[in-house]
């Protein structure tokens, strides 16, 4: 027996989600206890290139939401802010806010949902969209709409970033899901003088969830976010230990107020934290500078940091792949490298 087309269902989502002519994309604005995630302004900026009203939504606890959108009303490109605060989602998981978000978009004229790729947008908006019997796009880099025919049309990487996938997403996908790859888009910037209106949402009674949030533990450190770094210095597996990357890598970052990454087999080895991940299935990362010591270039790597303006590798191995991706390539031991960087960098 042959499964049921999906087509089937797309007239009936269509009037129960009709689109407008012109777009009106919900922003979810990701934070961190009030701290708004730098992700979601380069999702700003995308929303705004559709053309159309872009309104932010924040959730969280009353201090944190308050704090978020003190912030969120100046920013560029942002038309109006809704809101929902209760202490359910002062830990947000997916199982408690996507009944909101559905709420939100019953019966609504949105017709795009954008976030960054945080933990939880990847979690939540491919649940909502399946809900609705959508798709959702990952992490684009570069978005178009038409307005003549309500379709929007997407880039996005695919193969460890070796190919470019465009994916168009036509006027029968009424609500268009997607999530942005911050280093593609600037953050939207805050202008001053601007506020825009505010209403609040009352939030959704999920009491009967079968999920609870029990505890959260990150990584501190007082170097700068490596996510949103201007420079980052990357150590890997040559770098022997946890001792042996702190004591070569750190001091290099301090002098240069760089963040510290690596790469996945140095994670693996236990080396260094998995917060500092940088590649394909850690953190991608576009820097102005990257400086990468000890690491081969697997092309899981490669994904993660080949945008970053400046790449400096230093490899013992002449043949390193990281070597046809680098600007400056020094084939020599990191061990009498880094401590005479650090030597000439304090003078």
């Amino acid at each position: 027996m042959l499964p049921r087309p999906v087509f089937f269902a797309r007239p009936i989502l269509a009037r129960a989600y009709a689109s407008p002519s012109s777009p009106h994309a919900l922003l979810f604005l990701d934070h961190r206890k009030g701290v708004i995630d730098p992700g979601s302004l380069s999702a700003l900026t995308a929303a705004s290139q559709l053309g159309g009203q872009v309104t932010g939504l924040v959730v969280g606890s009353n201090d944190h939401v308050t704090s978020v959108l003190d912030k969120a009303k100046s920013l560029k490109g942002l038309t109006s802010l809704l809101h929902s605060t209760s202490d359910v989602y002062s830990e947000p998981l997916p199982e408690t806010i996507s009944p909101l978000l559905e709420k939100i978009l019953s019966g609504s004229q949105y017709t795009h949902v954008v976030s960054t790729p945080s933990s939880l947008a990847k979690s939540l908006l491919p649940r909502v969209a399946a809900r609705l019997d959508v798709p959702a796009v990952s992490e684009i880099t570069s978005l178009e709409h038409d307005a003549a025919s309500n379709s929007t049309t997407f880039t996005r990487p695919i193969y460890a970033g070796n190919a470019i996938a465009t994916v168009r997403l036509p006027s029968a996908v009424p609500i268009k899901f997607f999530t942005v790859r911050g280093t593609s888009f600037d953050a939207a910037p805050l202008e001053e003088g601007k506020e825009v209106p505010i209403q609040a949402v009352d939030p959704v009674d999920v009491s009967d969830s079968p999920t609870q949030h029990l505890s959260t533990n990150l990584a501190k450190s007082d170097r700068p976010d490596l996510s949103v770094a201007s420079r980052v210095v990357s150590g890997g597996r040559p770098l022997k230990n946890a001792e042996t990357f702190e004591a070569t890598l750190y001091p290099l970052a301090d002098v240069l107020g760089a963040a510290v990454g690596a790469s996945r087999a140095a994670v693996d080895a236990g080396y260094a934290d998995n917060s500092l991940q940088v590649g394909q299935t850690g953190k991608v990362v576009a820097p102005e500078l990257y400086m990468a010591f000890g690491i081969s270039g697997a092309i899981q790597h490669l994904a993660g940091m080949k945008d970053s303006k400046l790449i400096v590798a230093v490899n013992k191995d002449p043949d390193a792949p990281i070597f046809q991706v680098a600007d400056v390539g020094l084939v020599a031991d990191l061990y009498e490298v880094v401590p005479q960087l650090v030597e000439k960098l304090k003078q």
